[in-house]
């Protein structure tokens, strides 16, 4: 079986970052196709690479699957082994609410503080509604760490797909230089830490191209 992970930049796609460090935290073999926003290649390349027209896909052989969370679905079914979601009953379906929330809510968050890993934008994008989700995202970093997590530095003590969903908005606070409670900070913290998202952000921080709609700051 083949993997090929279909990526954009990896310093303003954070919907290509989430099923990216699920593979690789979990240490699972893929290719990863990075096409860029905005150039030649991406127009080129991208009407063969996703059925949507959108980043991610993950295919798998010749078969392709999209939508981020749809995505991590498909690899923990192939990988079981990996145990990407919570071993407890309880602990999984709060996971996979959670999961599912950061997938469809936060809209003002995501517009008003689009993830952007090279930049420095304390201050930027504080409304009061952002101030809202930051303050759901808090509670929610904090009950899961408190009710589960006490084995472990991750929302669920291990690293699951959770943990991946939410590691954008990690680095969003870092950009826009978000203060957090004790709970919520320490697990920032343990999730830049992470190899994969070492990986990733390294990576970003090295790329020089500048995109617009990205970049409603600079």
């Amino acid at each position: 079986m083949h993997l090929r992970l279909v990526i954009a930049n990896k310093n303003y796609s954070s919907w290509s970052m989430r099923p990216w460090l699920v593979l690789r935290q979990a240490d699972i073999p893929f290719e990863e196709q990075l096409v860029p926003f905005e150039t030649d290649a991406w127009a080129q390349r991208i009407p063969s690479a996703t059925p949507t027209g959108q980043v991610p896909v993950l295919w798998i052989d010749d078969e392709p699957v999209w939508d981020s969370l749809a995505i991590i679905e498909a690899v923990a079914e192939l990988f079981p082994d990996k145990r990407l979601w919570p071993i407890d009953a309880r602990a999984r379906r709060r996971a996979r609410a959670i999961s599912a929330q950061m997938h469809s809510g936060f809209a003002e968050l995501r517009r008003k503080m689009p993830m952007n890993i090279a930049a420095e934008l304390a201050g930027k994008g504080r409304t009061p509604e952002v101030e809202a989700d930051i303050a759901t995202m808090v509670a929610i970093w904090t009950d899961c760490r408190e009710t589960f997590g006490r084995d472990g530095a991750m929302l669920f003590g291990d690293f699951t797909v959770a943990d991946a969903m939410f590691a954008p908005v990690v680095t969003r606070f870092a950009t826009y230089g978000v203060s957090l409670p004790p709970v919520a900070a320490a697990y920032a913290e343990a999730v830049r830490a992470l190899s994969s998202v070492r990986e990733w952000t390294d990576a970003a921080r090295q790329e020089t191209a500048f995109v617009a709609h990205d970049e409603p700051y600079r």
